[in-house]
């Protein structure tokens, strides 16, 4: 495909997710005999019993009676169900709302807590538009074959996907370790396909390395033991004589604020640490536990990227407000609302935004993000090239 071609089948990942949402909600209304099963499920999702609802459902009675007297073809009751489900979470325009058949549940707490199974190992993100690759990992396919940062993702074994979210992409690159994938990219306007096998990959969330006196923790997504691991590393520090620490939360997409808390409690000693207020939850002030704030008094750099995003976000900005980090990189991603997850029947799960989180200082994160004190890029050629400027001058201060 030239470059020309490539321009005209650009598709705004915006107006994707809205089409999608769109369609969605066309599949919720097509429901074979809607009073009986709304009834069944409305209480999972929160509604109040049909007969005492304040809503009108009578518009998606018509609907259906329209299509069931009409579609030439079989309608399928289930079907129906779960697309109402989907249409009613993503309906309300909030991409991080959204209800996960048990399918998509079980892949969801699977991502959550890095079983990923076999890929091929490369970081992606949504970059300029399309889902790219953030990075490649060390000694995996990817990486061999020559897929480099920056390029963008546009087929996976001949089947167009530059179009889809980075977590459909993702289940796509999957499969069983030594099974064959075709992986097309678009890089320079051209396109580039590689064949390689699946490897197992091993993706810890957190890991230490020392230089001299210098201590670089890296944490790649908050486990709900993620802070408890950092705290025991913090542990030894003493002994090692460290005198300095880099935190490196970049490309880091969260996970569990009680890790991230775990996490700022070496450094705040009962300190307040995050304001979260919600509509329907009412306004909340956390703090650090106290006791633990072992790091308090030692130098601290925080590495930060366009991908650093939600609990990584909380982290930084917190430890920013109190003066505990020096903060270096580029602008965080500006993740800063909470999603609450309801299990529902048959181990469906409807991950809902409930609250927004703010720092100690009542700065707000969402769609904001947080600021480096000093702000150093990376490039796609930095990374192709090993090549670390943020870590350089985090390491120089």
């Amino acid at each position: 495909m030239n470059k020309n071609n490539w321009q005209e089948k650009k598709i705004n990942l915006g107006s994707a997710i809205i089409m999608s949402a769109v369609l969605a909600i066309i599949g919720g209304v097509i429901g074979a005999n809607w009073e009986n099963w709304f009834s069944n499920f409305a209480p999972y999702l929160g509604f109040q019993n049909r007969a005492t609802s304040i809503v009108d459902w009578s518009p998606l009675d018509e609907v259906y009676n329209q299509l069931a007297s009409s579609y030439n073809g079989e309608i399928s009751t289930s079907d129906i169900i779960e697309g109402a489900k989907k249409g009613m979470a993503e309906s309300l325009g909030d991409i991080y709302t959204t209800y996960m058949g048990a399918t998509e549940a079980a892949d969801f707490y699977d991502d959550l807590h890095g079983n990923v199974g076999s890929g091929i190992g490369i970081e992606m993100g949504l970059r300029d538009g399309y889902v790219r690759v953030l990075r490649t990992l060390p000694d995996n396919p990817a990486r061999e074959a020559g897929i480099l940062a920056g390029d963008i993702l546009y087929k996976v074994d001949d089947e167009e996907i530059y179009a889809l979210s980075v977590e459909e992409i993702a289940k796509k690159v999957r499969g069983e370790t030594g099974s064959e994938i075709m992986v097309t990219i678009i890089r320079d306007g051209a396109e580039k396909s590689f064949t390689m096998k699946r490897e197992a990959i091993n993706n810890v969330s957190v890991y230490v390395e020392y230089e001299d006196k210098t201590a670089i923790i890296t944490v790649t997504r908050f486990d709900n033991d993620t802070g408890t691991k950092v705290q025991k590393i913090a542990q030894d520090f003493i002994g090692k004589g460290i005198n300095k620490v880099i935190l490196d939360l970049r490309s880091n997409g969260g996970g569990y604020v009680s890790a991230a808390q775990d996490l700022m409690s070496l450094w705040l000693d009962g300190e307040k640490s995050l304001i979260q207020k919600s509509k329907h939850l009412g306004n909340s002030i956390s703090s650090t536990s106290s006791g633990k704030a072992i790091l308090k008094n030692i130098k601290t750099i925080v590495l930060v990227n366009g991908t650093t995003a939600s609990a990584s976000e909380i982290v930084a900005g917190a430890l920013q407000d109190y003066g505990k980090a020096t903060i270096v990189g580029e602008k965080t991603y500006g993740k800063g609302v909470v999603q609450t997850l309801y299990q529902l029947s048959g181990n469906s799960l409807l991950k809902v935004t409930t609250a927004e989180w703010y720092t100690p200082k009542e700065r707000s994160i969402n769609k904001v993000g947080i600021t480096p004190d000093i702000e150093v890029e990376r490039s796609y050629e930095d990374i192709n090239a090993m090549r670390d400027p943020q870590m350089d001058k985090a390491k120089e201060i």
